[in-house]
């Protein structure tokens, strides 16, 4: 049975209880979270006792602490856990237990990983961890090997481990995020090059795109779809007839698919989006969170008048309160179309013409109101 400290839920309490402030605090990538327990875990099965808290030492050489919530040891097998801290960074899996388990396996057969519960496993090519494997990527695999060699070698033992990773609940959590359309099965992936979460870096979303991206490349897709959300999802995907593994979503980030179709092409691109993202994007902004981009209204006034507009229509727009407004109000200006063939043209820019693009805009019914595929 494993022991659960007393202090468990007051650990969950500190961690769950993030309240933002000015600097951001970083926290702790699930992979280093695997690091430290598997350390952890290891020292126990050698030596009867649990560090704790443990220190692990980072790719770029920090050494953080990770105080334990959980231990056990029994039958050969020694299992730690640790409560993810992902600072002030609104990570899905923050407050997470992230658990693991080591036992000794014969010698020569050096570490080998398992996947958990609330882990997920690997269906289909394309990822950094071929088909069949434990979702725990290069970068983890390596901070936990390097941490469990450097202890054995410290201990005078070999390191010919099972290393069984485990997320309670991690299953349902992962119906958050991309694993189901990635092929990732039955849980979340262990994720992290650095083993540090950096607040609003929104690393692991843009991780999800560039996965995406590869996954569709590996199974023979030579046409996808980057998306802004729900509705212009629904809409492409209804238009084209796709299926999950052909889109993307790639939220406000359209700048990191952009980039990294640039390096990793793919035949045809439709980016599809609610008018004001679409503005931004035609204005030049590769982010278009709303804290990091704004509609030029300005601009968008005179692109009306450079269509058509009368004068006072193309003065209220110069005022407008938002985007919409302008678009509702347009009438018969196609202002939908001049700002679709706009987008493109940065698109294309931003790819260096490797692959066809498309811009769809659609309305928040999912009615397309502009559209430009050159």
């Amino acid at each position: 049975m494993v022991y659960w400290r007393a202090s468990l839920e007051q650990v969950h309490s500190k961690v769950m209880s993030r309240k933002p402030k000015l600097p951001l605090r970083k926290g702790w990538t699930t992979g280093a979270c695997a690091a430290a327990a598997a350390l952890a875990a290891f020292e126990a099965l050698e030596t009867g006792v649990f560090p704790d808290p443990v220190s692990i030492r980072l790719p770029k050489g920090e050494r953080p602490l990770f105080e334990l919530a959980c231990m056990d040891l029994v039958d050969g097998a020694a299992t730690a856990g640790i409560v993810k801290d992902a600072g002030d960074d609104p990570d899905v899996t923050h407050g997470v237990t992230v658990l693991a388990t080591i036992r000794r396996n014969v010698p020569g057969t050096g570490i080998i990983f398992h996947a958990g519960d609330g882990v997920g496993t690997v269906t289909k090519p394309g990822l950094p961890v071929v088909s069949g494997e434990p979702a725990i990527n290069p970068g983890p695999r390596k901070m936990i090997g390097d941490a469990l060699l450097d202890s054995a070698e410290a201990l005078d033992v070999t390191a010919d481990l099972d290393v069984t990773i485990a997320i309670p609940g991690g299953e349902e959590i992962a119906k958050k995020t991309w694993n189901p359309r990635l092929g990732i099965v039955g849980g979340l992936s262990i994720l992290g090059t650095t083993g540090i979460v950096h607040p609003y870096s929104c690393s692991a979303w843009i991780h999800s795109i560039h996965q995406g991206i590869d996954v569709a490349r590996a199974t023979g897709v030579d046409h996808v779809a980057g998306v802004t959300g729900r509705t212009s999802e629904a809409a492409i995907g209804k238009m084209y007839g796709f299926d999950e593994g052909a889109l993307i979503d790639m939220g406000d980030f359209v700048g990191g698919m952009l980039k990294y179709l640039r390096r990793h092409p793919i035949e045809r691109l439709t980016v599809g989006g609610g008018f004001a993202k679409m503005v931004k994007l035609a204005q030049g902004n590769l982010d278009l969170h709303s804290s990091r981009s704004q509609v030029d209204f300005k601009q968008l006034a005179q692109w009306l008048a450079d269509l058509g507009a009368e004068p006072d229509d193309v003065a209220r727009a110069e005022q407008a309160n938002t985007a919409a407004q302008i678009l509702m109000s347009a009438g018969s200006i196609e202002i939908g179309g001049l700002v679709a063939r706009r987008a493109r043209e940065v698109a294309l820019a931003t790819l260096s013409g490797r692959t066809a693009v498309e811009i769809v805009i659609v309305d928040r019914n999912g009615t397309v109101v502009g559209r430009a595929d050159g």
